[in-house]
């Protein structure tokens, strides 16, 4: 079982996919802000400001757990409701930093361990990223974004072995969901919607792919009620 960089763990999926890859054997590492809290290793990052995450990682470079890492699963990400009117640049400066370039920015950091081992990084992106929606300009903007760096990096790093898997779960019963709906004004039912662990279970089993091949896109959805 490998060495995993997870984003995000601090909150709904990513909470979920820790404790899921703890359990299949899995080391995990969390990056992000309030990862202190948890039981796995952390380090505290801010991926609002990816231009520091060359210096958070340091301490993982120091130890020498930088060079053993596996795989690296991007699931932190911000969700404004603001139409393009009005949302301001910081709006779009801080919700492009979380989910698109601090996710560019520790792929470049893990790029060496990954190439070695041949290893899978996953971006979790979202349904909305296939389409526009009123009001959530900066989001889906940025899950676009996320899906061409996909992209790119899967014919980039092809001859390294490296895998490259999106995910696009439809709705998950989170909180972020929960204030997304909230901020519409449309209702939130969880009991409808995708549980964390069991997207969680799917990015598991995505990165426990054999030799041979891999997902490279897998849309999520709730089963019909």
């Amino acid at each position: 079982m490998g060495h995993v960089l997870v984003t995000g763990a601090t909150g709904g999926i990513g909470t979920a996919l820790v404790s899921g890859l703890v359990e299949a054997g899995h080391r995990v590492t969390a990056v992000g802000r309030g990862v202190g809290r948890l039981e796995v290793r952390g380090i505290e990052a801010d991926l609002a400001e990816p231009g520091t995450l060359a210096a958070a990682m340091k301490a993982l470079e120091d130890t020498g757990e930088l060079a053993d890492v596996q795989a690296l699963v991007h699931c932190a990400g911000i969700s404004p409701v603001e139409a393009v009117a009005e949302a301001g640049p910081e709006t779009w400066r801080r919700t492009l930093a979380v989910n698109v370039a601090s996710a560019a920015e520790l792929v470049r950091l893990t790029l060496p361990a990954l190439r070695r081992s041949r290893g899978h990084v996953v971006f979790v992106n979202a349904s909305p990223g296939l389409t526009g929606v009123p009001r959530w300009s900066a989001f889906v903007a940025s899950k676009a974004a996320l899906r061409e760096l996909a992209d790119s990096l899967r014919e980039e790093e092809a001859a390294h072995g490296i895998r490259v898997t999106t995910v696009y779960p439809a709705a998950t019963a989170t909180d972020l969901l929960g204030e997304v709906r909230s901020a519409f004004g449309r209702p939130y039912d969880p009991e409808s919607c995708i549980r964390p662990q069991t997207l969680a279970s799917m990015i598991t089993w995505v990165l426990s792919a054999p030799a041979d091949s891999y997902a490279c896109e897998i849309s999520v959805v709730p089963t019909p009620r």
